[in-house]
Order: structure tokens, then sequence, then C-alpha cells
């Protein structure tokens, strides 16, 4: 009997100056970037927390700990691959992810298939397996200020 899991995630960092803006694994020109103990990918790191959560893990803070000094600064693709590999070694096959980037700027549209090429390479799965959509805030609160990013994040795990 086939078995399916949902998971959800979220994450938001702080955009600030002097730190390069990285999504989906993507480098993104931009003026500021995102505050994190690692390279603050908001992206990954909802889907992370999406995956390990449908899979009944814990959250992404306890395998890897941001007062951990070897995940300072890493890239959050590597941390994505050992947490597909975990849900992997788990017995779950990752079916699709579906993200939401919320944010007034830098517009991502124009990055959104290298994104998902990334993301595709790191989770092993097609890239038809993954969606990513972005909007804004409105205006609205520390995101619609531009001070923040935020990114929400639902997975769908399957196990045989």
């Amino acid at each position: 009997m086939m078995v399916w899991r949902v998971g959800i995630g979220y994450d938001i960092h702080q955009l600030v100056p002097n730190r390069k803006l990285v999504l989906g694994g993507v480098t993104i020109p931009f003026n500021r970037g995102l505050l994190g103990h690692s390279d603050g990918d908001v992206v990954c790191h909802a889907i992370m927390d999406a995956l390990l959560g449908a899979a009944g893990l814990p959250d992404i803070g306890y395998y890897f700990p941001d007062q951990d000094p070897q995940y300072r600064g890493i890239r959050s693709l590597i941390l994505l691959d050992k947490v597909s590999c975990l849900i992997q070694d788990e017995g779950w096959k990752i079916s699709n992810v579906d993200t939401t980037l919320v944010g007034e700027s830098p517009r991502v549209a124009p990055f959104v298939q290298q994104m998902k090429s990334f993301l595709s390479q790191t989770m092993n799965i097609p890239v038809t397996s993954i969606g990513i959509k972005a909007t804004t805030n409105e205006q609205l609160d520390s995101i619609g200020r531009g001070e923040a990013i935020c990114c929400l994040a639902v997975a769908l795990l399957q196990r045989d």
C-alpha cells in the first residue's frame, strides 16, 4: 500500500547590506542579501523543513544548529542535499515540492528556471516536480517595507 505524507515549511530572513542574495541556490544580483548563519537561502530552508516535517523528523535547527561553526556560511544546497539523503534513508521518495517566495524586490522571475534546475539536481527529482512562485506583501509589514524575504514550502513524500 502506498503511503503519502505532506509537510509545510516556512523561513524568513532579514535583508542586510554586504551579503550575497541567494535564493534556491542561485546568487541574484541585488544590493543586499539575507542575514543567516548559512547563506540564508530561505527557499532551501523552507523546503528542508517541509521535507523533514513530512517525514516526521525534527526541523533543520536540530540537524544544522546555528551555533555550530561548521555551518557558518555554508551553501544551503549542501544542507538540502543532506536532508534529501536523510529522507531517502528513512524510506521516503520526494514526490513534489511547491514554494512561494514573498518579497518586494528584487524580481525573481528571471531566475526561477535556474532555481528549479539547482533544486532538481540537489533533490534528485524532475524539474517538473518543483513549483516556485513569487509575490509581494503589498508593502505591508517588514517584508512589504523591503526589510526581509520569506518563503513558504509544501512537500509531498511517498513510500511504497
